[in-house]
Parts: structure tokens; C-alpha cells; sequence
């Protein structure tokens, strides 16, 4: 009764820092930033963007293509161009909605303070159904359940070894196949390709749920509430799906980046509205995390049934001779 009354404040504990924490602290930290034009003119407003201590980390361009190609590479999140009509900023509010506003109030601000006009350009738009990006930060939940909930079906059912991986692929594949048919083709939340976008989210599962039934091989039943609670309270809100990264606070933002939610939103965004630029480091961070995952479902088993096999193994005696007197 005392572990009980304990344990249900410390969680609730856990939970409000996880999701409160990076919530109430979300602000631009080294956002990385493109500046393109003039050198004199590009120097005026990296001073003006340095006001804003540690919020921009500043990369410079030769021009105004080769910012775009910058943005839509995933290098940075925008560019202000400086041209002979004005300040140009160019956004991609498919790689983030709120960083994508972020900028327009940053760089809106600081050219009214000079009595001069900003042009915005939206380089790559989010989708025409979800231009603040709710229903994409949503969907990074439900895969994380799903993965959890796999995971724990295929150990409490008493699933072992090539049979428990097989299910676990095949649970990841299928909730690929949904994940895509309900985000892409009914809502239109994804834009990319079907079949791209679907591996990306059977892969996010896959992670999750090879995690799962990994730590379950491994360490018993504790280690689906482990596995759980890792990814739920820590790995979600941590994700940066919502918002971006470089927003959280830090160390949030880049373990975020390291758990399957987290490099999951990343590899989605890729794939869905940069044609897969920079999805190489979150796809090969959920491989990790999937390979890892299924070879502790494998090695968990063959431990398990040593141990059956020498615990059912007959014991021998020796057979007592009759000895002979004298």
C-alpha cells in the first residue's frame, strides 16, 4: 500500500516535468539560420539576428538559390535575403509551422525598427490540411502505443525467438500500411511518397516495439514498463514533433533525437515534404534501435531455453559396484 501511494505521485511527477518542462521553456536555441546578399548589407543583419543571444546559429549564402537549396535540403529552417527592395525571409513551415513563425515575428520586428517592409516566402509549405502541423505532431503518440502495445502482446502471449520477431515485423509492416492510409490518404497530413512514408512510420513502430519485446526478453515483464516508459514520458514530448529540436530545452532536445519518437518525426518530415533530404541519420538511429531491439527478443530466448534445458536435464547417478572382500 505505501509502494502504491509512493510510486503514483512520483509518476505524475515524471510525467508533468517531461511534458510541462519543455513545453514552458520552448524558445530558438542555435536555430540554425541562413543569410544571403551583400556582404555589408549580411552584416547588419547578423548583428541585428545577434541581439537575439543564442538563438540563431548564422550560415552564410552567396545568394538567394543557394539559401533555397539550403532550406530545402534541411540545412536550415529559413534565410533572410537581403535585396535592393527590401528583406526577403524565406520559411519551410513544412519543417516546422512554429519556427516557420518564429521568424516572421523575429525578422518582422527588427526590420520595422528600421522603417522597412518584409517579404515572406513559404519555401516548402506544410500541407494545405494541416498548416500548423497539429495533426503530424499528433500522430507521433499513436505509433509509440502501438509499439509499445506490440511489444507487450508478443511477450504476454509467450512469443520467443524467430517466431516473436516475426510477429514484431510483421505488426511494424501492417502498422505502416495504416498509419499512411490514415494520414496521407484520408487526412493529407503527408504529401510525400505513399509507400516512402509508410516504411518510415513501420520503421518508428518497429523501433519501439522491437525495444519492447527486447528489454521483456531481457529482463522479464518489468522491462515492458521500462520500455514504456521511456518512450511515452520521455520520448514523446521529447520528440520535437510539435515544434522542432532546437526549440526544447537542452539536454531534452537532442535525447529526443536519439529515441525512436524523435528520429521517427524526423525521418517522416523528410520523407514526406523534402524528398528524403537528411533522413539518412534518423532512419539509421531507428535501424539501430529495431536491430538492437529484435537481437535482444533472439538472445533473450536462446538464454531462456539454455536455461529450461538445464534445469530439465536427468540427473545421473553413479551405479554402486559390489565389492569384493579380501
Amino acid at each position: 500500500m505505501i509502494a502504491v501511494v509512493v510510486l503514483i505521485p512520483v509518476l505524475v511527477a515524471l510525467a508533468l516535468w517531461a511534458f510541462a518542462w519543455p513545453a514552458a521553456r520552448t524558445a530558438p536555441r542555435d536555430l540554425p539560420l541562413g543569410v544571403a546578399g551583400p556582404a555589408a548589407a549580411v552584416t547588419q543583419v547578423e548583428q541585428q539576428l545577434s541581439a537575439h543571444e543564442g538563438a540563431f546559429e548564422i550560415h552564410h549564402y552567396a545568394d538567394e538559390a543557394a539559401a533555397r537549396d539550403a532550406i530545402e535540403n534541411r540545412t536550415v529552417y529559413g534565410a533572410v535575403v537581403v535585396t535592393a527592395q527590401g528583406p526577403k525571409l524565406l520559411t519551410a513551415s513544412a519543417a516546422s509551422p512554429l519556427v516557420s513563425q518564429l521568424l516572421q515575428q523575429a525578422v518582422t520586428t527588427q526590420a520595422a525598427r528600421s522603417g522597412t517592409q518584409v517579404t515572406t516566402v513559404d519555401v516548402v509549405p506544410a500541407a494545405a490540411s494541416d498548416p500548423r502541423g497539429g495533426a503530424f505532431g499528433a500522430s507521433v503518440l499513436p505509433l509509440a502505443l502501438a509499439g509499445v502495445a506490440a511489444g507487450a502482446v508478443v511477450t504476454l502471449l509467450g512469443l520467443r525467438g524467430v517466431r516473436a520477431a516475426g510477429a514484431l515485423l510483421a505488426a511494424a509492416a501492417l502498422v505502416g500500411v495504416v498509419a499512411a492510409a490514415i494520414a496521407h490518404s484520408w487526412l493529407g497530413v503527408l504529401t510525400g511518397d505513399w509507400w516512402t512514408e509508410a516504411a518510415a512510420l513501420g520503421l518508428t513502430a518497429l523501433a519501439v516495439s522491437g525495444a519492447v519485446a527486447g528489454l521483456a526478453a531481457l529482463l522479464g515483464t518489468a522491462g515492458i514498463g521500462l520500455g514504456g516508459l521511456t518512450v511515452v514520458l520521455i520520448g514523446n514530448p521529447f520528440s520535437g514533433a510539435s515544434s522542432a529540436p532546437q526549440l526544447l530545452p537542452e539536454p531534452a532536445g537532442t535525447i529526443g533525437q536519439w529515441l525512436p519518437p524523435g528520429a521517427g518525426a524526423s525521418l517522416l518530415r523528410s520523407v514526406s515534404f523534402f524528398d528524403g533530404a537528411a533522413a539518412f541519420g534518423p532512419a539509421l538511429t531507428l535501424a539501430w534501435w529495431a536491430a538492437l531491439g529484435l537481437g535482444a527478443v533472439l538472445l533473450g530466448s536462446a538464454l531462456k531455453r539454455r536455461t529450461e534445458d538445464r534445469d530439465c536435464a536427468p540427473v545421473t547417478t553413479a551405479e554402486r559396484e559390489p565389492a569384493f572382500v579380501n
